[in-house]
C-alpha cells in the first residue's frame, strides 16, 4: 500500500470547524492562507497550536495547510488543535492515539454556548426583581 499524499482531520470546537491537512514536509503552518501570528494577531500562544505535535514527536515534520471558519480565537484555536490531532491520528495510529488521548486532544469539547430563553435577558439572567 503506498503512503497518501496528505493526511486530513476535522476538528471542532464551540461553533468554530477547521479542516486540516498535514503534508510531509518542513513544519510550517498556514491558516486561511496566512501565518498563525497573522492569522491570530499574536494574541494565542503558538505553543497551543502545534501540542499534537509535540506530544507525538513529529514536530517540524509535517507542513499543515488549515481553513478554519466561524467562532473566535479560542474556538478556532481548539478547533485547529482537535484537527491536527485526528490528522497525526491518520498517519500513525497505534503508536499516536494513546500520548493524544493522555493529553485530552481526541475528545471534542461539548461545550456550547447556552440558548436564550424567553422572559430572561440571557440564557440564565432574570430581569431585576421589585417588591413593590
Amino acid at each position: 500500500m503506498s503512503t497518501p499524499a496528505f493526511y486530513w482531520g476535522t476538528g471542532r470546537r464551540k461553533t468554530a470547524v477547521a479542516r486540516v491537512r498535514l503534508i510531509p514536509g518542513e513544519g510550517s503552518m498556514v491558516i486561511n492562507g496566512r501565518t498563525p501570528e497573522e492569522h491570530f494577531g499574536g494574541v494565542l500562544a503558538e505553543s497551543q497550536l502545534f501540542l499534537p505535535f509535540r506530544v507525538t514527536g513529529t514536530e517540524g515534520r509535517f507542513n499543515v495547510t488549515i481553513k478554519v471558519e466561524g467562532g473566535g480565537v479560542t474556538g478556532q484555536a481548539g478547533a485547529i488543535r482537535h484537527g491536527v490531532a485526528r490528522a497525526l491520528l491518520q498517519v500513525d495510529p497505534e503508536s499516536h492515539r494513546l500520548p493524544l488521548r493522555q493529553a485530552g486532544l481526541l475528545t471534542r469539547d461539548p461545550r456550547m454556548k447556552e440558548r436564550k430563553k424567553y422572559g430572561l435577558k440571557r440564557a440564565r439572567k432574570a430581569p431585576q426583581y421589585t417588591k413593590r
